[in-house]
């Protein structure tokens, strides 16, 4: 790992690899593992790796499961063949902790992008930006700009304020960093955290954002699967 938090020559490239957090306990889905739920016939873990392997910029993915779904997971792997996988992992109770198991298992990379495993609509063209915005910058979010006016709203419901749209942004994975850098923010981190740019954040590191895709969207109800099997039906 390099101790570089800042900007590097691209000539210098230690490499990009991928930690996968799928560690999650699906309570919005009935307590179903959604990773494993079929999407086109296809496991979703199975589509999300294969769209990050196919990407030419990735050279070693880390899958990071629950701990009872490690065997599963390596079994699918082996049956449907994914390329670039290095290991399946363990993860924790928080969502951070299955972060920082999977950055353990990476091995040496320069750069980590850390991608939701059930995000299974990522494209080659949001990885390429996200490699170039993370050797520019050190730490980057995709992300889009909101379409939906957003309200602040109280413990009463009452709207308290409406921001300007203009500067309002969704967040998405990948997320990417400088592999130190990241090590670094989950060492120190104190109490708990939604996602690792608010972790790197929390040091005082800038973190850039680079444009995502509408289409990348995170299964999380059941509903979800129907539009994202419709946007892998059409790319397929």
């Amino acid at each position: 790992m390099t101790s570089d938090h800042g900007q590097n020559d691209n000539k210098q490239d230690g490499g990009f690899g991928v930690v996968v957090v799928a560690a999650g306990s699906s309570t919005r889905m009935g307590g179903t593992d959604k990773i494993f739920a079929l999407i086109n016939g296809i496991p979703l873990i199975v589509h999300t790796l294969r769209r990050l392997a196919a990407s030419e910029t990735v050279e070693r993915i880390i899958l990071v499961v629950a701990k009872d779904a490690v065997s599963m997971a390596e079994a699918l792997l082996k049956r449907h063949g994914v390329a670039k996988v290095a290991g399946v992992c363990a993860g924790g109770t928080r969502r951070q902790d299955s972060v920082y198991a999977g950055l353990q298992s990476l091995g040496d990379c320069q750069w980590v992008a850390i991608h939701d495993g059930a995000r299974p609509c990522v494209d080659a063209g949001i990885l390429d930006r996200a490699l170039e915005a993370v050797r520019e910058s050190g730490a980057a979010v995709a992300a889009v700009p909101v379409t939906d006016t957003i309200k602040v709203v109280g413990e009463d419901h009452t709207v308290t304020d409406t921001p300007p749209r203009a500067k309002l942004w969704a967040a998405q994975t990948p997320q990417v960093f400088g592999v130190q850098l990241l090590v670094d923010a989950h060492v120190s981190a104190a109490g708990e955290f939604t996602d690792d740019a608010a972790m790197v954040e929390a040091m005082g590191h800038p973190v850039k954002v680079f444009l995502g895709s509408y289409e990348n969207i995170k299964v999380t109800t059941p509903a979800d699967f129907t539009m994202v099997s419709q946007i892998l039906s059409v790319e397929q």
